[in-house]
């Protein structure tokens, strides 16, 4: 019986029952849509990490033994330990190390450091690949945070997708209660209510889902593909393939399901604890529970306002499904906007406009020492340029507690202004000190440069330590580490302290070459030349194994003239030695090609969380205006006319597209403020730049439509026969 019933009900109200299609299948391709496209998106990231950096979790160097090394591999949790070839040297190890649960990587590497009886120095991590696993360093007070926040807009969008089909729910089954009071006085159990609507739900909705699903599929797929043709261009991309887990398939599928079956189930369960005279009552109407004036619109637009303001709180709990949906959908929108924005002004400030005038064009020199390179007379004969030949080392280094500067002390010694980076033993700081190699004729034009003599082997030592008590991150204020009367500097092997040099102290400078390099914060940076390196190389050993050509036009260039200056450059190596090049001009314009990329893909989701949004509010306010016809029909025989009834719909549209906008800009401007505190800022720089544009149109979009669906709602109302809207089978 109740299935025919249902049958009956759906093929006689196809209105009500394409609501309900049309919002189950809209949440599920969309929901399909945003979960496939995450997926993707976090696998290509790890995939760029991947290429870029390794496949590994945690590393260590030192001096090992092969059977060591093996060793590595049988403690417990470690999945591979692997020697890296292009890092290691004759005199240091180094060892990537994976696990069988990345999760544990933090605790499992000391572990084993200790073990080998190595330094916890030599451990390193994969911080890049681990946080994309949302691993995170526990003793990194500033984790990388960027995978998690793209998670918590997903599941803002995706709660906001639930609830259109909720809503859609909501308002066909609250128009049935004065029907299922009649079946409930002439028998009908709570139950069988229930299970009536579950199996309407579950009729309704099954092949939306199901198509929604799959063409979500379809359109991540295509999306794919279009991102892959729009960034063709960009140089050093590799490209994204399309993947697909059949658990994101299942998530979104017992998503969409368990949303229908609540959905159906919540006002179903009201029903049954309606006796069946309330039930038969209710036709529909707008009830108080407890009458409130509403003191500010009725004294901002007099009686219509109150009369509004009585129908908005009458309607409250109804509304709160579209005041959520369409809240959050405007709170993802600014936040992922704001986010970007920020995000643009912060790589610019750390890359392009940092190193704009350090570089012009870079070739790295893959497996090529900066001794065994013999083509350094041709790339300083290059026409126009400024170059300089450069290859990196680690190594630490030893200074008495004394040596220290006065400014250092007045700021509270070492340990105040590093906290556990420096490590200290009988009044001696062990301290790393990154040595830059640069051949002979660069070497002396920097000596020239701050004024000291190049005659004598020796090394000029970056003299300076950041002020992180008196300055940020972003705006770093230097002072200088060392006293001014270093004559020598203790030079120690990173991997084996023990194996010591003496080196002779050209002079101090807080002025570094003109190279795109980031020193750390709190080391002692080397800058020797290659004459002096053949002379501790045996001792310090930890060079990396790549050679880089810095070149510096001496005139603005073109793209062209810098393409050129690559040919050129690339003429003069050959074929004899593997490099990769990057040109200054080239890569801006590909981060400009990639960031446009990523406008588009927010643009796009930017246009799904509107459709989203506005699709909650037609459901919403069109199904309960449908509701409205005997309150209207009550204002109209009292004399109330066309005009005042279009104001009510007007005031309530405005408090429906209001309220959102109201909630979302204060808590959008907090997240504005707290990022502009975190990355240490100017705020003029963002509000130079800020997305103001994109969310006054989001803003007025969401009024218009609020709008919209008002007026289609309206003009129904405003056509009924006043006496049918009024008939009642049980007012006399």
């Amino acid at each position: 019986m109740w299935k025919d019933y249902s049958i009956g009900f759906i093929k006689k109200n196809r209105a009500s029952s394409v609501s309900v299609l049309v919002a189950a299948f809209i949440s599920a391709l969309l929901l399909s849509l945003l979960c496939g496209l995450f997926y993707n998106f976090w696998n290509y990231e790890i995939e760029s990490i991947v290429l870029e950096e390794g496949n590994w979790q945690g590393r260590i160097s030192g001096v090992f033994e092969e059977d060591e090394v093996s060793e590595i591999e049988n403690f417990a949790n470690v999945k591979t330990a692997a020697i890296n070839e292009d890092l290691s040297d004759e005199q240091t190890i180094v060892v990537d190390i994976c696990f069988d649960d990345m999760r544990a990587a933090y605790q499992d590497m000391p572990l084993i450091a200790q073990q080998l009886d190595v330094p916890e120095t030599s451990v390193s991590y994969h911080e890049a690949l681990l946080s994309s696993y949302f691993i995170i360093d526990p003793q990194d007070s500033n984790p990388p945070l960027l995978m998690a926040f793209y998670l918590f807009v997903l599941l803002l969008v995706s709660v906001s997708l639930i609830l259109i089909i909720h809503n859609s729910f909501a308002v066909s089954i609250n128009a049935r209660v004065h029907q299922f009071g009649i079946f409930s006085s002439i028998g009908a159990t709570p139950g069988q209510i229930r299970i009536c609507l579950l199996q309407e739900a579950v009729m309704l909705c099954i092949i939306p889902i199901l198509l929604g699903s799959f063409i979500g599929i379809a359109l991540t797929f295509g999306t794919i593909q279009a991102v892959n043709v729009l960034a063709d261009g960009i140089v050093g991309r590799h490209e994204a393939v399309f993947i697909y887990h059949p658990l994101v398939f299942v998530v979104t599928i017992v998503a969409s399901s368990l949303t229908v079956l609540i959905s159906a189930w919540l006002p179903a369960r009201k029903l049954s604890k309606m006796t069946p005279l309330e039930a038969i009552k209710n036709m529909g109407e707008l009830q108080f529970k407890r009458r409130k004036k509403s003191r500010i619109l009725a004294l901002l637009f007099g009686t219509e306002g109150e009369l509004a303001g009585n129908s908005l709180k009458a309607q409250k709990k109804s509304l709160r499904t579209a005041t959520l949906s369409l809240t959050l959908s405007f709170l993802g929108f600014a936040l992922m906007m704001s986010f970007f924005t920020l995000s643009g002004i912060s790589t610019n400030h750390t890359y392009f406009e940092r190193y704009q005038d350090a570089w012009d064009v870079i070739a790295t020199l893959e497996d090529t020492n900066i001794e065994d390179f013999s083509y350094t007379d041709e790339i300083h004969d290059l026409a126009d340029t400024n170059s300089v030949i450069y290859q990196k080392a680690s190594a630490f280094c030893s200074i008495q507690a004394d040596t220290v500067s006065e400014n250092v002390k007045s700021l509270g010694g070492l340990e105040a202004i590093v906290g556990s980076d420096v490590s200290e033993a009988d009044g001696i700081y062990t301290i790393q000190a990154p040595i830059v190699i640069m051949d002979d004729s660069s070497f002396a034009k920097y000596c020239e440069q701050i004024g000291v003599s190049s005659a004598e082997n020796g090394s000029i030592v970056l003299n300076r330590i950041w002020d992180s008590i008196n300055s940020n991150f972003r705006y770093k204020e230097y002072v200088p580490f060392l006293s001014e009367n270093q004559d020598t500097i203790t030079l120690q092997n990173q991997g084996d302290t023990t194996a010591t040099v003496v080196i002779s102290v050209l002079g101090l400078t807080q002025e570094p070459p003109v190279l795109r390099e980031e020193y750390d914060n709190y080391a002692l940076v080397q800058f020797v030349s290659i004459s002096t390196w053949k002379q501790i190389q045996e001792t310090i050993g930890n060079a990396e194994p790549d050679t880089y050509i810095r070149v510096l036009s001496e005139n603005e260039r073109t793209l062209t003239e810098l393409n050129a200056i690559e040919t050129e450059l690339t003429n003069v190596l050959g074929h004899d030695i593997s490099f990769e090049m990057e040109n200054r001009v080239q890569e801006k314009l590909d981060n400009g090609a990639m960031l446009k990329g990523y406008k588009l893909v927010v643009g796009a989701l930017c246009v799904l969380l509107a459709f989203i949004g506005i699709a909650n509010v037609f459901s919403n306010t069109l199904g309960f205006i449908r509701q409205r016809k005997r309150e209207f029909a009550r204002y109209m025989s009292i004399g109330m006319t066309p005009e005042s009834m279009r104001k009510i719909f007007w005031i309530e549209a405005l408090v429906i597209a209001g309220r959102p906008v109201l909630i979302t800009l204060p808590v959008t401007a907090l997240f504005v403020w707290f990022m502009i505190t975190a990355s240490y800022l100017n705020p003029m720089e963002f509000w130079a730049v800020a997305p103001i544009l994109p969310i006054v149109l989001f803003i007025v979009a969401l009024f218009c439509f609020v709008a919209l669906a008002y007026y289609l709602g309206g003009k129904q109302i405003l056509k009924c026969n006043l006496v049918e809207a009024l008939r009642s089978d049980y007012m006399v």
